[in-house]
Parts: C-alpha cells; sequence; structure tokens
C-alpha cells in the first residue's frame, strides 16, 4: 500500500465506523419510534357555561379561542389570568368578538353555572365559564393534559393545584401553543389577531 492511500484508507474506515456507531445508537434508542409527536391536546367535551347553556368543542370552532382552567375559589393565579384576559379582550376592541375566551373550571363540585355567572361578572363580557359534570370535567382535564389536584384544607374546605397556562386553539380547534400574557394586552392582542 503506498503512503498516500494509507490515510485515506485509514480515514474512511473511521467514518464507517462513526456512521455505523450513529446507527447502532439510534436502532438502540429505539430509532424512529423515539422521534417525538406533537401532544394531542383537546379533544371532545360537553360542558355546561355560566347561562345554563350545554357547550361542546364544535361551538369554539370557527375562532381562535384562548382557554384557562382554573376555579372560582382560587386566591391568586386564576383573577389575575382573567383579569389579564380580559384586558387583552378590550385591547381587541371590535374584534373581541371574534374570539372565544374560556374559563374551564378544575373544581366542578363548586363551580355550578350561577357560582361561574357572578364570578365572571367581574371581568370581561365576552368570558365564557365552563363546568360539568366531574366525570366529563375529568375528561376535559386529561385531554387537555392538564395537571389538576384537590389540596386538603381546614374543616373540609380545599383549594386546587392545577395548571396555569393559556392555551391557544386555532380556528378548527387545534392546539397552536401556549398564549404569553406577559407583555402589554395590546402586543398580546396584535398577536392573536394572526389567527383570526
Amino acid at each position: 500500500m503506498s503512503r498516500t492511500a494509507r490515510p485515506l484508507v485509514i480515514a474512511t474506515a473511521f467514518a464507517a465506523s462513526l456512521v455505523v456507531g450513529l446507527l447502532l445508537m439510534f436502532w438502540a434508542m429505539g430509532g424512529v419510534r423515539n422521534v417525538a409527536q406533537p401532544a394531542a391536546i383537546g379533544g371532545p367535551f360537553q360542558l355546561t357555561d355560566q347561562n345554563g347553556k350545554t357547550v361542546t368543542e364544535k361551538d369554539l370552532k370557527g375562532k381562535p379561542t384562548l382557554i384557562f382552567f382554573g376555579y372560582t375559589h382560587c386566591p391568586d393565579v386564576c383573577p389575575t389570568s382573567l383579569f389579564e384576559i380580559s384586558e387583552v379582550m378590550r385591547a381587541l376592541g371590535k374584534d373581541a368578538g371574534r374570539v372565544n375566551a374560556v374559563f374551564m373550571s378544575v373544581d366542578p363540585e363548586r363551580d355550578t353555572p350561577a357560582v361561574m355567572k357572578d364570578y365572571l361578572s367581574s371581568f370581561d363580557p365576552h368570558l365564557a365559564g365552563l363546568s360539568g359534570d366531574p366525570a366529563e370535567v375529568e375528561k376535559v382535564i386529561k385531554s387537555y393534559r392538564v395537571y389538576a389536584k384537590k389540596i386538603p384544607g381546614k374543616e373540609g374546605d380545599y383549594t386546587m393545584d392545577h395548571t396555569a397556562l393559556i392555551y391557544l386553539m386555532d380556528r378548527e380547534g387545534r392546539f397552536v401553543s401556549p398564549f404569553n400574557l406577559k407583555r402589554t394586552p395590546e402586543e398580546a392582542a396584535t398577536d392573536l389577531k394572526r389567527y383570526l
């Protein structure tokens, strides 16, 4: 073998072993089956709004939707988030009616339509409050991959530990991304208008 051919053979052997090693590692990790697919978020539901009307996921189609999961007895995160959503709806002006804003309860035991109606009277009138049968609410919580857990308190009282994301769904009811409210209402409204 000539002196010039030897480095070429060594380099080729090294490259081949590197490729084989990477292929073996890829196979060991599960190959293409392990490549992450976007998580399915959302799905069919049948809940009741604050006016006693039945609402399903089909009723939300045709408009982008902001969804926040919380509960009316929430001491801080929920009222703050609902206020911020209300400010975005205000900033949308005449376009506010072209967006769904939904407050989904994780506490159906206490969040009856009457309780939801009273609670939401402090926020933007476009906000719909949805609750319902505990089994149906649990199904929605799972389909949106929401964390919600009852935390016992004193004398039978309790709070709910829960996910505090704002979900942005497109006009077809598909999850787009968490919606960022940590900016001015005008900036958030401008971003939201892209999905109208």
